[in-house]
């Protein structure tokens, strides 16, 4: 059995939100029966054009209901401006945690946050693209070679395990884990040529200042709100060279997921508003 923290257990034994909106503004739907997992995610705008309604109805494990129903959650009350933004790594932040393996079923949520809005706009689903396009590697969860390049550079993947974790491909009768490997790495090599050739600005050089302005502004934006939701805090310390030093406060102080949240939430947001260069350490 999986190691389940008690926010996703409560999420999967009393999932909110399930169901389909009436007259929804964009539906999106992922995944396949067959290969285990499927989501349809609907969503209704208010007059003031934020979600006032998110539904899901999905097939799969306790992960799956879990990040369907916390995605819900995080949808209700946001623009679609804003409600784009999320990630799997949201889904997985306001969880908590998720078992490594379980972690497609975030990005199963993510995609169909995707689908849905896709579908809002009239747009031609890109994720949807994703699965169909492209040279099929894994029989067994239909996934593409196109569908594999965007899980690995999303999610800055470097392990044929965490391609599994991610999509699920390799994770049945193991045979396509040649070609997947051969995938991972020809993306490892080309960003690891694309890095060898940017000059070296990175975050460390930065002048002290600019680096203080510009972690409080993503940590007052995107961190605290969600620390928030849970009775927690945190604060800023001191940096030094690419080390943002950090102290968590409020309920998240002494909590046993305070690794998790530091690693999934606060140094992911920080590299993905201010530079890929930072690490976060807790004081």
């Amino acid at each position: 059995m999986w190691d389940y923290n008690e926010k996703v257990m409560d999420h999967f034994l009393h999932p909110r939100n399930i169901g389909e909106v009436e007259n929804a503004d964009g539906v999106g739907e992922v995944g396949n029966v067959s290969c285990g997992d499927a989501l349809k995610l609907s969503f209704k705008l208010d007059k003031d054009g934020k979600i006032s309604e998110a539904k899901f109805k999905t097939f799969g494990c306790a992960s799956a209901i879990a990040s369907s129903s916390a995605l819900t959650e995080l949808l209700i009350g946001k623009t679609l401006e804003e409600a784009e933004k999320i990630t799997n790594k949201d889904i997985v932040a306001e969880l908590g945690e998720l078992p490594e393996e379980k972690l497609h079923c975030s990005v199963m949520g993510m995609e169909a946050l995707q689908a849905a809005i896709a579908d809002y706009r009239g747009e031609k689903v890109a994720d949807g693209e994703d699965e169909h396009e492209g040279r099929i590697v894994c029989k067994c969860f239909g996934v593409t070679d196109v569908k594999l390049r965007k899980v690995i550079r999303e999610n800055n993947i470097k392990t044929l395990q965490e391609v599994t974790n991610y999509c699920k491909a390799g994770g049945a009768c193991s045979s396509c884990l040649d070609d997947i490997q051969k995938i991972l790495d020809e993306e490892l090599k080309v960003k690891h040529d694309e890095s060898s050739k940017q000059p070296d600005n990175g975050f460390a050089t930065w002048p002290l200042v600019q680096k203080v302005v510009k972690v409080q502004e993503v940590v007052d934006r995107e961190i605290v709100p969600l620390l928030a939701k849970d009775g927690g805090g945190m604060e800023l310390v001191d940096i030094v060279g690419s080390t943002v030093r950090v102290r968590l406060q409020g309920h998240c102080s002494g909590c046993p997921s305070a690794g998790v949240t530091i690693k999934h939430l606060v140094e992911d947001k920080l590299r993905e508003y201010v530079s890929p260069d930072i690490m976060v350490e807790s004081v």
